[in-house]
């Protein structure tokens, strides 16, 4: 497939060209915002299904868990058949999902359309779309961008969700991120130009392109300490809520408050990487990032440990994990599609599921760790083992570079 003329780029609304960076930033979001808004509602969804909260919590980690085995299709989609298309149908798909979610009569049928949500892969997607368009470098700072933009979404959401559940009731969340679906989709048939112009020969020699991912010891190093990084996030979402409301009582308008917080600190690192990832290289912004978040993570296990209860000695900490996150995410996630430039759309697949798979496994230990009798200390403590473990992650890319030398910008053997 031929690029399109040096006439058609740059321009708005203009789906010959490539995208611009506020369709990147919407599509982005789109994901984030269906696993974020809800979840101060959860308590209350949880009753109203007549349903335990540990089971109100599949909505979450099972949600994670098939997203993360959807980005492993979707990635050698988009490297075989482009990315728009495969863009623009799984934003369709998200859409009717949303709309069934508002009118499941059943929890068993809630979880199912709750389940095809997970078809929010404008992540995944715009990720390929910026290594298509960039080199290593350039690509870890235009993600950052994106990201940072993107974080809006994580941030404003809980807030507006606690807002209209406890206003209109559970169904307004849904209502609500049915709109912004059907806003993402008409944007990206509008502008999400075509960006794959180099496109694998059939899907399954792309799949096939995942042992050569395999053997790579690098994207496994950058894969982990995204998986991790992100592993103490997902903890958090997936615990979060049952503390704020069964340990320190929080109204769902609170706590969605409390979980702008830590999208108030990825959209901070964000900026860090989008505005420094170039100057600094993106192992060692990786390695800041992880630390600052281990760093805080451990204060706050230092004071729940001391018993001392209350909202900002655990959403306080989380500022800067959010921070440290910000700033690994967009830097490890354009290593591994660096690692090997020409499966770039498998690579992100590939690490997308390792990140929100973990993350998925993570939460639900999380989950399951939770007792009142314990409070807020098994959520804590796996963050920061989470958060410890990308850290190790990170010093084993450092040991890779110092045998192979830096990451080059094209394949790595």
């Amino acid at each position: 497939m031929a690029e399109p003329p040096l006439s058609a780029r740059g321009r708005f609304f203009n789906r010959f060209a490539p995208p611009t960076l506020l369709t990147l930033i919407v599509v982005s979001a789109l994901g984030p915002i269906s696993m974020n808004m809800f979840l101060p509602s959860m308590p209350a969804m949880a009753a109203d299904f007549e349903v335990d909260y540990a089971v109100m919590q599949l909505a979450v980690t099972l949600y994670l868990g098939v997203m993360g085995l959807l980005q492993l299709v979707f990635g050698p989609l988009s490297d075989r058949f482009g990315r728009r298309p495969v863009l623009l149908t799984a934003f369709l798909v998200f859409a009717l999902a949303t709309l069934g979610c508002l009118v499941a009569p059943t929890f068993e049928t809630f979880l199912a359309c709750r389940l095809m949500q997970a078809t929010a892969a404008g992540l995944v997607l715009s990720r390929a779309m910026a290594r298509d368009l960039h080199g290593p470098e350039e690509a870890a700072s235009h993600i950052g961008w994106i990201t940072m933009g993107m974080a809006l979404g994580p941030m404003l959401s809980p807030m507006a969700g606690g807002l209209l559940e406890q206003t209109y009731g559970w169904e307004a969340t849904f209502a609500a991120m049915g709109a912004f679906g059907l806003i993402a989709l008409i944007l990206a048939w509008g502008d999400a130009g075509e960006t794959n112009f180099r496109r694998s020969k059939s899907f399954t020699a792309q799949m096939k392109g995942y042992p050569e991912l395999f053997g790579s010891r690098r994207f496994w190093g950058y894969a982990a300490a995204a998986a991790f990084a992100s592993g103490s996030f997902f903890a958090f979402l997936g615990g979060a809520p049952w503390v704020g409301s069964q340990v320190l009582g929080l109204e769902p308008s609170e706590l969605g408050f409390y979980f702008g917080i830590i999208a108030c600190g990825y959209m901070s690192g964000n900026f860090v990487s989008g505005r420094y990832s170039a100057r600094m290289g993106i192992n060692r912004m990786i390695l800041v990032g992880t630390l600052i978040a281990s760093t805080a993570m451990a204060g706050s296990f230092a004071i729940v440990l001391n018993d001392f209860v209350h909202p900002l000695s655990i959403f306080g900490p989380i500022f800067f994990v959010g921070l440290g996150n910000g700033m690994t995410i967009p830097n490890a996630t354009a290593g591994t599609l660096s690692v090997r430039p020409h499966l770039a759309g498998s690579a992100a697949g590939l690490g997308s599921t390792l990140m929100v798979g973990g993350g998925a496994g993570i939460a639900a230990i999380t989950g399951a760790l939770l007792r009142p009798e314990w409070g807020a200390k098994p959520l804590v403590g796996m963050m920061l083992a989470s958060s410890i473990a990308a850290v190790l992650a990170m010093i084993f890319v450092f040991h890779v570079e110092r045998r192979r030398g830096p990451l080059p910008v094209a394949n790595e053997s």
